[in-house]
């Protein structure tokens, strides 16, 4: 493989999404740690393997299918895609996206072999909407519902179902530790869907920024990091003060952000502001393990 595919690859892979991939995992386990006292290492590879692996796969099909609707084009604002570009073929493209999709169901089929049925409930939509974001008949991200959809499946999903693999329970502090990392994650989608707000509606993806405006995109951000950053009163109530503080940075690097969104117009400043949403979420997993560990 020539330099040059291997840079469209990771193009089309998106490796700066890849923290709302690694950190519900995360978390997930530091809590399942806390909850019992161990974290089976084996079973948070393959977890984290496979959410990786369906994070990546998403990103190819997404790649793939928004050049073939038309979505990306020159007036993009965000990084170079790579099918739009001409760099890589949509064949070769979508191949990817399906081989990270069978490396996910390899991942899946250790954590089946520990925990039974209930991972085919997990894992079986997560593999499909992999596709179906962009793709399919009701493409969520053409329907303004790919802020929905992060937090369910980036968030509650991802949280509460790495807590079941490692305990084999579902403890409601795996729900509320989910809505808050959803949250975060849904702030990337909010920023770049706002960010491409222009081109998006000449395309014909009805994203919520798109359908209500850039005001209402930004009370929609606004709104995220205000509920994300409240979750964390939910754990003091609970009796974990120090958790509670995790959500401290939804607080100051959400003003920050916030702050951008408002001030600045769509243009390449958001791509910093999606960069700092990013930063957003690992320092709340790196914060919530701090915490996990001195509580």
């Amino acid at each position: 493989m020539s330099v040059s595919t291997l840079h469209a690859c990771l193009l089309a892979a998106r490796p700066k999404t890849l923290p709302a991939a690694i950190v519900p995992v995360w978390v997930a386990c530091v809590l399942a740690w806390k909850l019992t006292g161990t974290c089976d290492l084996r079973l948070a590879g393959c977890t984290l393997g496979g959410a990786i692996a369906i994070q990546i796969a998403t990103n190819f099909f997404n790649d793939a299918i928004d050049s073939h609707k038309g979505a990306d084009t020159a007036r993009r604002l965000g990084p170079t895609r790579a099918t739009a570009s001409g760099l890589l073929s949509a064949r070769t493209v979508l191949a990817m996206a399906v081989g990270f999709l069978l490396l996910a169901v390899v991942f899946g089929g250790v954590l089946y072999q520990a925990r039974g049925w209930p991972v085919l409930v997990i894992g079986g939509p997560s593999l499909f909407l992999a596709y179906g974001y962009t793709g399919g008949p009701f493409p969520l991200a053409y329907r303004g519902l790919g802020e929905v959809f992060v937090v369910i499946f980036f968030g509650f999903v991802a949280v509460a179902g790495s807590v079941f693999i490692q305990t084999g329970g579902w403890p409601a502090t795996a729900w509320l530790l989910g809505l808050q990392t959803g949250l975060l994650s849904a702030v990337l989608i909010s920023i770049n869907n706002l960010r491409d707000r222009a081109e998006d509606s000449s395309t014909g993806k009805r994203t919520l920024a798109v359908r209500f405006g850039h005001r209402a995109a930004v009370a929609v951000i606004a709104l995220e990091l205000a509920l994300a950053a409240a979750a964390g009163g939910a754990w003091f109530v609970l009796g974990h003060r120090l958790l509670a503080a995790a959500g401290a940075p939804a607080i100051l690097l959400g003003w920050c952000i916030l702050h951008g969104v408002m001030t600045q117009p769509p243009g390449p400043a958001y791509n910093r502001l999606l960069a700092l949403g990013g930063v957003l979420l690992l320092v709340f997993a790196a914060l919530f393990h701090g915490a996990a560990i001195f509580e």
